[in-house]
């Protein structure tokens, strides 16, 4: 059997746990208080979705050739005043 991979965000929450979601599947979320509760639910979330779009027929997105990075900014932007204007 062939596998899909999907990508999955987690979030902390901001009363505490974490959210986990996959941003190829609109509305499949799951929520836990460890990131492994979240793992856990997503997984078994993402079951149901996969499970109601075949029976649906519709077409099942694969995240195989995503590429994900993060990158950090500073907190404190650079003002007007730090920008070098060419005239």
């Amino acid at each position: 059997m062939e596998n899909r991979i999907f990508r999955v965000v987690i979030s902390k929450d901001s009363e505490g746990g974490y959210l986990a979601d996959i941003p190829t599947l609109q509305h499949c979320v799951a929520f836990g208080e460890t990131i492994e509760e979240a793992m856990s639910n997503i997984k078994e979330a993402l079951e149901g979705v996969l499970a109601v779009m075949e029976e649906e027929g519709l077409m099942i997105p694969d995240d195989s050739q995503t590429v994900e990075y993060s990158i950090s900014v500073p907190v404190k932007l650079h003002t007007n005043s730090d920008l070098l204007i060419a005239s």
